[in-house]
């Protein structure tokens, strides 16, 4: 099913820091289809038990690929703690996942056919904009809701300015 585009321009509906994780592979020998297959499976499995359970904070995910040896998901999620919390759970599939990979790195059974790598961020409110024009829900936008460009500002400039109630309080306060 595709989504109908939003017309005109909109933006992100994000408010307070948003956290965003670049998980991904590279396929280092193509012939070593029984190397990277099941990390590219083991990747998306992990994705099918975060959509399951909401409430494990994964708000949004999207698939790219960056050439044909490398393949990403870029994540949004509601908290660097909900992360945290998934990546380190004893019964979620991620868990045991990196227990097969630790496992063979100590036995030195890692033989360099895939690579694996993540990068994590949060960032802070105020540190990100964000434009779409005549686009359905995406990306950000997706996992914080998409509202019109004129609600935080039609330049980028506003935009990064904007303040929610909760993050203009905390400048106050501190």
């Amino acid at each position: 099913m595709f989504a109908k585009p939003v017309p005109g321009r909109t933006t992100a509906d994000g408010e307070g820091d948003v956290v965003v994780l670049l998980i991904g592979m590279r396929v280092n020998r193509f012939w070593a289809v029984h190397q990277w297959v099941p990390v590219m499976l083991s990747m998306i499995r992990m994705l099918r038990e975060l959509e399951r359970d909401p409430g494990r904070g994964l708000l949004e995910h999207v698939l790219l690929t960056a050439s044909p040896r490398t393949y990403y998901v870029v994540q949004y999620w509601e908290s660097k703690e909900k992360l945290y919390a998934y990546a380190s759970s004893p019964e979620m599939f991620h868990h045991r996942v990196w227990g097969i990979v630790n496992g063979k790195e100590r036995a030195g059974k890692v033989r360099g056919h895939v690579g694996l790598w993540h990068e994590a961020y949060v960032v802070p409110e105020g540190s990100y904009e964000s434009i779409y024009f005549d686009m359905p829900a995406f990306g950000l936008a997706k996992a914080h809701g998409q509202v019109p460009v004129e609600r935080r500002g039609r330049y980028a400039r506003d935009r990064f300015a904007y303040r929610s109630e909760a993050g203009a309080g905390e400048k106050r306060a501190g």
